[in-house]
């Protein structure tokens, strides 16, 4: 039997569970929002063309409107000022988009402080538990936040001071970027950074460092905890848009179930 056939043989079985790690896209998918006097995404939405009708008596379709970075999506290089000479969402490399990926589990920091940051030694303590990071692969950090995709307030989760989500200090995305041998990152919340990370140094470190080192983000996934620490194939789906800087996405995950 080839390759091929046997991961075909092993889905068909259930002994390779497929683990859908995308939120649904809708006009009610959470959007990050920035403060004046930024310009911000649009929220998804549909338009009807025509609906088995008169303006088309046997089909059903729509135009979509949408950012890029809207709902479960990918951020490529091109996406920050750091990265401007970089690859856009249609050049991505074929081994990132599929590629081994492990998952972090922070989910019991972040329930008792929304504002976590993520530092090298929680890595190093996760290698000397689970071994090294993917040589080219993702890793996947997890804080529960899923569980707040329904409600964009909860998600956001903005008082006074801003956003309170968890994200990485700079000094671990700095290491991300420049020792990790990791391709990308990947978070369940609205972006890869901390909702407070214009307070850091550098700013918003995850996209000023990872990005321009040429790595990705992947961001508002769901289902992490359905995930073993290591073991599981990423498998990313964005549009190829020429010139993007990113791509709603179909995230998932194969997983070995035997």
């Amino acid at each position: 039997m080839s390759l091929l056939a046997q991961l075909n043989s092993a889905i068909t079985t259930g002994a390779i569970e497929v683990v859908d790690l995308t939120a649904p896209l809708s006009a009610s998918t959470p959007i990050l929002q920035l403060p004046e006097p930024f310009a911000n995404t649009i929220p998804f939405g549909l338009e009807e063309i025509s609906r088995y009708d008169e303006r088309g008596p046997r089909w059903y379709w729509n135009n979509i409107h949408t950012g890029e970075h809207t709902g479960t999506h990918l951020d490529v290089p091109v996406h920050w000022v750091s990265g401007k000479d970089g690859h856009d969402v249609s050049e991505v490399p074929l081994r990132t988009l599929v590629a081994p990926a492990v998952v972090l589990d922070a989910s019991a920091r972040a329930a008792e402080d929304p504002d976590y940051l993520l530092s090298i030694e929680d890595i190093r303590e996760w290698e000397r538990v689970n071994g090294p990071l993917p040589d080219g692969g993702w890793l996947l950090y997890r804080t529960g936040w899923d569980a707040r995709s329904h409600d964009q307030e909860a998600f956001l989760n903005n008082d006074e001071n801003g956003p309170h989500t968890p994200g990485v200090s700079g000094e671990c995305a700095r290491w991300l970027a420049e020792e990790a041998p990791i391709t990308g990152f990947g978070v369940e919340t609205v972006g890869t950074d901390a909702g407070q990370a214009l307070a850091l140094e550098p700013a918003f470190p995850c996209h000023e460092l990872l990005l321009g080192a040429g790595k990705h983000g992947l961001t508002q996934l769901r289902n992490l905890a359905s995930l073993p620490a290591t073991g599981s194939l990423l498998v990313v789906s964005p549009l190829p848009i020429v010139g993007g800087s990113g791509s709603p996405a179909r995230v998932y995950a194969l997983v070995e179930r035997v």
